[in-house]
């Protein structure tokens, strides 16, 4: 049997392994795996929440990028229950090879991909149930900001558009090992069943958050210019005057979809009502 005292931490995969029980049973309480749904965790390290989760579901998949800890990992779970392991970068990662969707997902980020990897998951948002996810702190604030808030922005954006998100708790560093010199959060996300309003152009709509922020100093007068017309933000009461963190997720999904309309009906600009 493999012996992970010997495995030391990787920073290039940003290994902190959670240890703190109390904690690990606020993680899997918030998570409250269902019945007959496939449970994916996401970096599981040495074991911390998979094996509680395998004594109490019976299988977990897990996505593990260390070939090393992968081994522990089926070493440990031997006689507890159905490991399905994909040793596997979980930014390449196909979810829907998993089944039986829509996934519960849970997972503690490592915080060098956090970002990259929660924009991975809003591709697979269709075949997601829940996540459960803990990240750094900073992190799961700008997630969860809200319009004309300091850590407001295009993650805000992108990931209020399509989910529900809740911050429920903060991690302190004492709760992994090695400790981490910041402070960690763990988040909840559920996908919006009927977004309102909902997306017609997922792709233009992408374009014109991350065109925003961008140049989130200026005007969105300026940070539009030559995408968005003026006449057509003043259509949807929304000032040209305002910066990209005064527009809410609703404000932004009707500017997209108006301008996907526009384009669709060949109309490169406003007519004389300053109608989109």
């Amino acid at each position: 049997m493999s012996n992970d005292t010997g495995h030391r931490p990787r920073r290039r995969f940003g290994q902190n392994f959670l240890h703190d029980k109390q904690v690990i049973d606020q993680i899997i309480d918030a998570f409250a795996p269902e019945p007959n749904l496939a449970i994916v965790e996401i970096g599981p390290g040495k074991g911390a929440l998979t094996l509680p989760l395998l004594q109490k579901t019976g299988r977990v998949n897990v996505i593990e990028i260390d070939s090393d800890l992968a081994q522990i990992l089926i070493d440990k779970s031997r006689g507890i229950g159905d490991l399905q392991l994909f040793i596997n970068d979980a930014l390449k990662f196909d979810f829907s090879q998993i089944k039986p969707a829509p996934l519960q997902i849970i997972g503690n980020l490592p915080y060098n991909i956090s970002t990259p990897l929660m924009f991975h998951l809003l591709k697979n948002i269709s075949i997601i149930k829940s996540m459960v996810l803990m990240l750094q702190k900073e992190v799961a604030d700008r997630i969860c900001a809200r319009h004309n808030e300091a850590d407001y922005g295009r993650l805000s954006v992108m990931i209020q558009s399509q989910c529900q998100a809740e911050k429920l708790f903060t991690v302190p560093a004492s709760a992994f090992t090695p400790s981490p010199k910041v402070t960690s959060a763990v988040l909840k996300l559920l996908p919006l069943t009927t977004p309102a309003p909902s997306i017609d152009d997922p792709l233009l709509f992408e374009r014109i958050v991350r065109q925003a922020f961008s140049q989130r100093r200026k005007t969105i007068r300026n940070a539009w210019k030559g995408i968005v017309d003026p006449g057509c933000l003043e259509a949807l009461s929304i000032a040209p005057s305002f910066r990209a963190g005064n527009l809410s997720v609703d404000d932004y999904i009707n500017v997209a979809n108006s301008l996907y309309h526009q384009q669709n009906q060949g109309i490169t600009t406003v007519d004389n009502n300053g109608d989109c």
